[in-house]
Parts: C-alpha cells; sequence; structure tokens
C-alpha cells in the first residue's frame, strides 16, 4: 500500500469517477486504475463499484475511506514535523470544535504567534468523535472540546463555561418558539437542558448545529435562537441582536484535552493556554 494509492483511492471517492480523478491528479486513467486494482488487491475486498456512471463506494470501501483519511492526515503532520523551516523549535497540532475557533483558538494562535514564534501551529477543526479519534491516534497534541478525554495517556482541564442565551433580530418580550425559531444544535446537554425549559413546545424545524452559521442566519433572515454569549456580545453591543427577555440562559462546559506527556515539555504553553481561557 502507498501513499499515491491511498490519494488516487480519495480523489476517486471525492470527484465520482476515474477520469476526473486522474485529471486532478495530473495522471493517466489507466494509472488510476493500476493503482485501485493495487490497493484492492492488497487489502482483499473491492473497494468501488465501477458502472457507466462513475463510482460508488462499496460497503469495504465506505469503512476503509475514514482511514485512508486519516493516513494521509498522519502522512502531512509527520512530514510537516520533521521538515519545520529553519529556525522552527517544534510543531504544536490543535484539534478544535468548530464552535471553538472563535474565541479560545483564536486566542491561542495569537498569543503563541505573539509570545512563541518559533513554535508552530496547525488547526484541525471538527466534531467530537472526529477529534476523539485525532487524539488517540496522535494526530493532535491538544484540542479545545465539549467533553473531556479518558485514558492514561491523556488529561482534561476545564477551560470555561459557554453562557448559551437565546436572542433575536426583533425585540422579544418573551421566548416563542414559533416558525421563526431556530434550533441551534449545542450537543446533548444542551438538548435535556432546553427540553426541561420548555416541555411540549414544538421545535423549529430549521436546526443549524453550528453558532457561526446560526449567527448568520439570525442576522440575515430574523427570527430566535440561542447562541453563546461570546458569539453574539459583537451584534447584541450594535443592536443588530438582542437578548430575549424572560429566556433561561443554560451553561455549556469547554475543555482543553491534552497529551499529558507531549505538553509537559512545552515551556511556553500554560501561558497560551491562560490566553485561551481568558474572557
Amino acid at each position: 500500500m502507498t501513499l499515491a494509492e491511498l490519494r488516487t483511492f480519495l480523489a476517486v471517492v471525492e470527484t465520482g469517477s476515474f477520469v476526473a480523478a486522474a485529471r486532478r491528479l495530473n495522471v493517466t486513467p489507466s494509472t488510476v486504475t493500476a493503482r485501485i486494482n493495487g490497493l484492492e488487491e492488497e487489502i482483499g475486498q473491492k473497494l468501488l463499484h465501477r458502472n457507466k456512471a462513475g463510482t460508488d463506494l462499496t460497503s469495504p470501501g465506505f469503512k476503509f475511506r475514514r482511514y485512508a483519511e486519516l493516513m494521509v492526515q498522519l502522512w502531512g503532520q509527520a512530514r510537516a514535523e520533521v521538515s519545520l523551516p529553519r529556525g522552527f523549535e517544534g510543531v504544536c497540532n490543535v484539534g478544535l470544535d468548530f464552535d471553538l475557533w472563535n474565541g479560545p483558538g483564536r486566542r491561542f494562535r495569537d498569543h503563541v504567534r505573539a509570545h512563541s514564534p518559533r513554535v508552530a501551529l496547525a488547526f484541525w477543526p471538527g466534531e467530537q468523535r472526529m477529534i476523539d479519534r485525532w487524539l488517540e491516534i496522535g494526530l493532535v497534541d491538544i484540542a479545545f472540546c465539549h467533553a473531556p478525554q479518558g485514558g492514561e495517556r491523556f488529561r482534561s482541564r476545564v477551560l470555561f463555561d459557554d453562557e448559551l442565551v437565546m436572542v433575536s433580530r426583533e425585540k422579544m418580550e418573551s421566548p416563542r418558539l414559533d416558525s421563526s425559531y431556530v434550533f441551534v444544535d449545542h450537543g446533548d446537554e444542551f438538548r435535556r437542558q432546553h427540553a426541561a425549559a420548555f416541555p411540549g413546545d414544538a421545535v423549529s424545524a430549521l436546526v443549524i448545529a453550528s453558532s457561526d452559521w446560526a449567527l448568520d442566519h439570525l442576522l440575515e433572515k430574523g427570527g430566535s435562537g440561542y447562541l453563546p454569549l461570546r458569539h453574539a456580545a459583537k451584534p447584541l453591543e450594535q443592536g443588530a441582536l438582542h437578548r430575549v427577555g424572560g429566556a433561561p440562559a443554560f451553561a455549556r462546559r469547554v475543555y482543553v484535552a491534552e497529551n499529558a506527556q507531549t505538553v509537559s515539555g512545552w515551556g511556553w504553553y500554560a501561558a497560551a493556554l491562560v490566553a485561551a481561557a481568558s474572557r
């Protein structure tokens, strides 16, 4: 199994055909065919259905895809770490929940760039299950996330508690979970708190699992929904959004999960983490 075969397999999956993958990789279609055949022969399973319309993943191909992605990503990380530009002393690979770039991710980046310029940074956004896997295989060294990490190799620290508040573009004296309400999915604990606070109330047909996307929607289309206060602070200050009167606020805990052995040798890390947690 070669890196070229893995990249070719992913290119076929993403483009939907051998011909399109060949154009992307700047090789001949016969080269793509040979690489895929070699990969399937080594694995002992057909990974792709070939048909006139293009290609589709087989069941083994669907399972293999995530491993191929991880192997290609891990190779990229390894290459980055062993080929750092002259003058750099190391690299910190950071996983983070999509909603945590705006806040701890940015603050961590800004502090390291300002105070530890010889440390290179690589950020990997993803959802919690992806972050858990990246930590386990060593793709990332630390992660800003909403769930603590278990296991002897890792430790988790609480950074802060996000305050989730209901906001709307129009002034509202009380919550209304009508057709304009946007259910912003902040995870299992939020769903439990929300159901307890609004028992029996219908939830909007519009569900958005990203605070940034939900903020854009509320500003553009109106309506109401729950956002972290740090996301809504600026539009609230500007009057573009308003706190909904009588709506309860909820909390969502933010953690940093770390490979304890890796971070123990980083003299710059403690101060950067304090900066990430600042509000």
